[in-house]
C-alpha cells in the first residue's frame, strides 16, 4: 500500500468513525438535552447579555453534542444484546460496534461535564450531579433504571436537569418547584411513549419497562395522564405554559385512536418538541425584551 493510499484509508476511517458517533448520538434528539438549556437560560436571564453568558454557552455546547454521545453511547454499550433484534437500530440509529475506541470516546464525553460544571456556580452543581448519576445509571449496572417498570419513567427526569442547571447558573436562584415538577412529568411521559415501539423487542430480550409492564393500550393511557398532569403543573405557574403543554395529551390521544403506527409517530416528536420549545423560548424572550 502506498503512502497516498494509507492516508486515504486513514481519512476514510476517520470520517466513518465520526459518522458512526454522530449516528450513535441520535442527532434528531440532540435538542432533548440542549433545548432545556435554551429554555432555562431564556427564563433565567434578566438582560440580553445574560443570554450569552459564558456559562450559558458552555452548558449549551456540552449538552448539544458531548452529553448526547455519552447518554446514548452508554445506553448502546449496555443494550447491545437487546438491540440486536430492535428494528429502530436500522438506519436512523446505530448498534454498538464493540470497538474500544467508541467506549473511550463515550467515557471522555461524560467526563467533559466536569470542566463545564467548574464554570457554573455551586447552586447549579446538584442539578448537574443528579444528571450525571441518572444519565449513567439509567443504562449501566448496578441500578440500570431502564429495566425496572416506572423507575425507567421516573429517572428520565434527567432531561430536565440541564435546563434547571442553566436557570440556576444564570439567575442565581433555583427554578420554580412547580415548573420543575411539570417538566419532570413531561419527560416521564415522553420516555414511556418512546418505549412503545420497543415493547416486543424488549420482551424478547427479557427487559422489563413501564411499557412492557402496562402493554400498549395502557401505556397510551399512562402517557395521557402524566402529560395532563404536566400541563396542569405548568398552568399553575402560568396558564400560557399550560396551554402550550396541553398539545401532548391531545397528541397521544390522537395517536392511540388513529391508524398511525406508533413507531412512525415516535419520529414526529423531535419536530413537535422543537416547536413547543420554540414557543416557550419566544415567550421568555418577549417577556425579557418587554420588561414583563
Amino acid at each position: 500500500m502506498t503512502a497516498g493510499e494509507t492516508r486515504e484509508s486513514t481519512t476514510t476511517a476517520v470520517f466513518e468513525g465520526v459518522a458512526y458517533l454522530l449516528t450513535l448520538s441520535r442527532p434528531r434528539f440532540w435538542f432533548y438535552l440542549a433545548g432545556p438549556v435554551v429554555v432555562g437560560v431564556a427564563y433565567g436571564a434578566r438582560s440580553i447579555p445574560e443570554l450569552f453568558a459564558p456559562v450559558a454557552i458552555a452548558l449549551f455546547a456540552y449538552f448539544l453534542v458531548p452529553a448526547n454521545v455519552y447518554l446514548y453511547g452508554i445506553n448502546d454499550v449496555f443494550d447491545r444484546d437487546a438491540d440486536a433484534e430492535n428494528p429502530k437500530k436500522e438506519g436512523r440509529e446505530a448498534r454498538f460496534s464493540g470497538d474500544a475506541w467508541v467506549v473511550a470516546v463515550v467515557a471522555v464525553s461524560g467526563l467533559a461535564l466536569v470542566p463545564v460544571a467548574a464554570l457554573a456556580p455551586a447552586l447549579a452543581w446538584p442539578y448537574l450531579a443528579a444528571y450525571a448519576v441518572l444519565a449513567t445509571e439509567y443504562s449501566a449496572p448496578p441500578l440500570r433504571f431502564k429495566t425496572t417498570p416506572f423507575l425507567d419513567s421516573l429517572s428520565n427526569g434527567l432531561y430536565v436537569l440541564p435546563g434547571a442547571a442553566a436557570y440556576a447558573a444564570v439567575l442565581g436562584e433555583h427554578p420554580p418547584v412547580l415548573a420543575l415538577a411539570g417538566a419532570w412529568l413531561w419527560t416521564m411521559a415522553m420516555h414511556t411513549f418512546s418505549a412503545i415501539p420497543d415493547i416486543e423487542p424488549d420482551r424478547a430480550a427479557g427487559i422489563d419497562t413501564t411499557a412492557t409492564h402496562l402493554g400498549e393500550s395502557r401505556t397510551y393511557a399512562y402517557c395521557f395522564a402524566v402529560w395532563t398532569a404536566a400541563a396542569g403543573a405548568f398552568a399553575a405557574v402560568d396558564y400560557r405554559l399550560g396551554v402550550a403543554l396541553a398539545v401532548y395529551p391531545v397528541f397521544v390521544a390522537w395517536v392511540a385512536r388513529s391508524s398511525v403506527a406508533v413507531d412512525r409517530a415516535y419520529w414526529w416528536f423531535p419536530y413537535l418538541n422543537t416547536l413547543v420549545g420554540m414557543v416557550l423560548t419566544l415567550g421568555a424572550l418577549w417577556r425579557l425584551t418587554n420588561g414583563v
